[in-house]
């Protein structure tokens, strides 16, 4: 039904991505995807992970290796917006973000990651297209913050509907996802992901055109390896029915 025509990673959420040509699908998603996250320290309820939606400048801090490059390592620096690099658990950069938020924060490593929905989330870069047309801007997939963007054949938009309850399956099968649900969006999508800046048409033609929802989300049911330009297979629910 299509291929892998681009991979993301997101090691601390809600900053700056890393696009790859492969990637290891583990049980917890892609290997080093949103295993950290800066935690509100005051925040008492029940997600106190700071993101772009409180504080829209972490989309412009990205996440650096110094001392490795190996694909599975975690990030050992941040550099800020204005270029200067500080060390990821260093108190210069809970300072430093905390200053801009406006209240303390801390990073916070979990090994199974932090995510909203579920460890995966993948999109086509026809929907990604047919959104930025409906909103007036230029694509960028790098508004949605997919891991997975798929070149789908046939190209409609908004093909992902299908896919829930179905089964994803990459490259000769070793690698499979369970498609487990839409992707409902939020104001994230409005940020530009260069300057911060909002453009709230962006939100708004996904909620007026889409009932809000865009992309899928899904749970890794066999593990192994991703990489740009692999084939991809669907499954239909109701011939997985067949089969139990």
């Amino acid at each position: 039904m299509g291929e892998v025509e681009a991979l993301f990673r997101y090691p601390v959420k809600s900053m700056s991505g890393e696009a790859l040509e492969e990637a290891e699908l583990g049980w917890h998603g892609l290997v080093g995807d949103r295993r950290l996250a800066l935690r509100r320290i005051d925040d008492r309820g029940g997600f106190p992970w700071l993101t772009a939606t409180q504080l829209p400048e972490l989309l412009r801090c990205t996440p650096v290796r110094r001392e490795s490059n190996t694909a599975g390592s975690l990030p050992t620096y941040v550099r800020t917006p204005e270029g200067e690099e500080l060390a990821l658990f260093g108190p210069e950069l809970a300072a430093e973000v905390g200053r801009r938020h406006g209240s303390a924060v801390e990073m916070t490593h979990l090994d199974r990651g932090i995510f909203d929905e579920a460890a995966v989330s993948a999109i086509t870069s026809a929907t990604v297209g047919k959104i930025a047309e409906l909103a007036g801007h230029p694509p960028d997939v790098r508004r949605f913050r997919p891991n997975i963007l798929i070149a789908s054949q046939p190209s409609d938009p908004f093909g992902e509907d299908a896919w829930v309850g179905g089964v994803l399956s990459f490259g000769e099968g070793d690698t499979a996802v369970a498609v487990t649900n839409w992707d409902e969006r939020c104001s994230m999508v409005n940020f530009d992901p260069d300057t911060a800046r909002p453009s709230p048409e962006v939100l708004k033609s996904v909620v007026r055109e889409r009932s809000n929802k865009a992309g899928v989300y899904g749970t890794v049911i066999r593990r192994g390896r991703l990489a740009v330009g692999q084939p991809i297979y669907f499954t239909k629910a109701a011939e997985l029915r067949k089969h139990d």
